[in-house]
């Protein structure tokens, strides 16, 4: 009988190989797509409060010349990785491959962008190392089967050390073996817990940039033979029996080696319309979608059942106190009666809605005391998200609503493009957003990264 190779090796041998004309074209246009929302969410990032306070971090540990996305600042290669992780995943607004509950872009586009300024790299060789980074990615945290967020665990940090040390190393030009090695040692960088939801705190946007760094330090280890362990994944202290804990034995570690290059799984990522958790959209979706079509007056509303997924509680539902009156932005961001409050009262949730002036609105926190939860019976997760709302009237009327999210819904690139043009807007003129929309969405064409590297810095840089 023949053994399954090691499942290191199978993305190894596959990251080693591929060249962007293996990649298929719409397959590439979605990498593009998805880099091009993570630099605006950077953009939109960059004017917060958490931004300014990481940005000083990281300048206290030293000086460089890597690019921070949209703040006049530049920065040694690994503290701007971390620096732009923090920024592509700080409003909780970057892209969701819903399977594995995870962000792909926000580890993987900012070790491609440091490694390709640093090595004056072509746009083809930037455009493939990402796409292998988020394959990378997808692969393993859908084959975790929504075990990491049982568990307690931030797919988006411990996933993303792999995916960054296959992007690294794809940009740094290991090989077969050298890849492997790669994946072994960033085992030991691997971390993220979701105790940052409990409690409204900033570390759970620090998750991804770490995860970018050391997936770089694990491939510039793995590049001068620094000896990693080469079962990463099922080995008895590996990723999945590690980190999947009781759940380990639901992880089907066939999903992340079969098919490599014919089944693109990264491409499937859905991209967020709402700066919300993403467990939170099909809810979003339902409660607009009532509002606007019975024109309910938020102040007549007696009372708000969702029905949530179990796992979702621990994240948009609990602690309830916090939920119920969010003290933060993020804390907003992750409450699903103050969201359904917005969509309610103010059809829609966007950046405004995560203001202190919205989350501190005595009205809208009003409404979110009178929004509960109960255990869905009939949830679907994680093959999909559903959200479903039942609305109380005080005149007795019930209206209600259910709407699905499922992980093969990515917005319209028309979508995704307009998403781009008003986040950029936070940090960047018009002009120079349109100059680097065509320039991700031409990539194959870029001479050298540093062209576009120089667009993504902030204007007084």
């Amino acid at each position: 009988m023949t053994q399954t190779p090691l499942l290191s090796r199978r993305l190894a041998s596959f990251a080693a190989r591929v060249r962007l004309a293996d990649i298929p074209d719409e397959v590439r246009t979605r990498g593009k797509l998805l880099m091009l929302d993570a630099i605006g969410n950077a953009f939109a990032s960059a004017r917060y409060p958490f931004a300014t306070a990481a940005l000083s971090a990281m300048q206290d540990l030293g000086s460089g010349d890597a690019t921070v996305i949209g703040m006049p600042a530049t920065l040694a290669l690994r503290d701007a990785v971390t620096m732009n992780g923090i920024l592509v995943h700080g409003l909780d607004y970057d892209d969701t491959y819903l399977p594995g509950s995870v962000h792909l872009t926000a580890s993987t586009v900012p070790v491609a962008l440091a490694l390709g300024e640093q090595a004056g790299a072509d746009g083809r060789t930037l455009l493939t190392a990402c796409i292998l980074g988020l394959e990378t990615g997808a692969r393993l945290s859908g084959a975790a089967r929504g075990g990491l967020v049982k568990a307690g665990f931030h797919a988006t940090g411990v996933v993303g050390a792999f995916a960054a040390s296959i992007a690294a190393g794809r940009m740094m030009a290991l090989d077969e073996a050298g890849l492997v090695m790669a994946q072994g040692i960033a085992l030991s960088c691997a971390s993220g817990t979701l105790q940052p939801m409990q409690e409204g705190a900033w570390t759970k946007r620090f998750h991804p940039g770490w995860s970018g760094a050391g997936g770089i330090t694990a491939a510039a280890l793995a590049r001068r033979g620094f000896v990693g362990p080469e079962h990463a994944y099922e080995g008895q202290f590996g990723f999945y029996p590690s980190f999947l804990a009781q759940h380990a034995s639901a992880a089907d570690l066939e999903f992340a080696g079969a098919q490599l290059g014919e089944r693109w799984e990264f491409a499937r990522t859905s991209v967020k319309l709402y700066p919300a958790c993403h467990q939170t959209h099909a809810f979003m979706n339902a409660a607009i979608a009532l509002a606007r079509e019975h024109r309910i007056d938020a102040s007549q509303v007696e009372s708000v059942t969702t029905l949530v997924a179990e796992p979702s509680i621990p994240l948009v539902c609990e602690p309830l106190a916090i939920k119920l009156a969010p003290t933060s932005s993020y804390a907003a961001q992750f409450s699903l009666p103050y969201g359904i409050a917005c969509s309610l009262a103010r059809g829609r949730f966007g950046l405004d809605e995560i203001e202190e002036a919205a989350y501190t609105d005595p009205s809208l926190l009003a409404l979110a005391q009178r929004v509960h939860y109960e255990i869905d019976p009939n949830p679907g997760f994680p093959k999909f998200r559903s959200g479903e709302v039942i609305v109380k009237l005080r005149s007795g009327q019930t209206l209600s609503r259910r709407e699905n999210i499922l992980p093969d819904e990515p917005a319209p690139a028309s979508a995704i493009s307009e998403k781009f043009l008003r986040n950029a807007a936070h940090a960047v003129s018009a002009a120079r957003a349109d100059s680097i929309m065509n320039m991700v969405m031409e990539l194959e064409r870029l001479e050298a990264v540093n062209a576009l590297t120089r667009l993504l810095r902030g204007d007084a840089a």
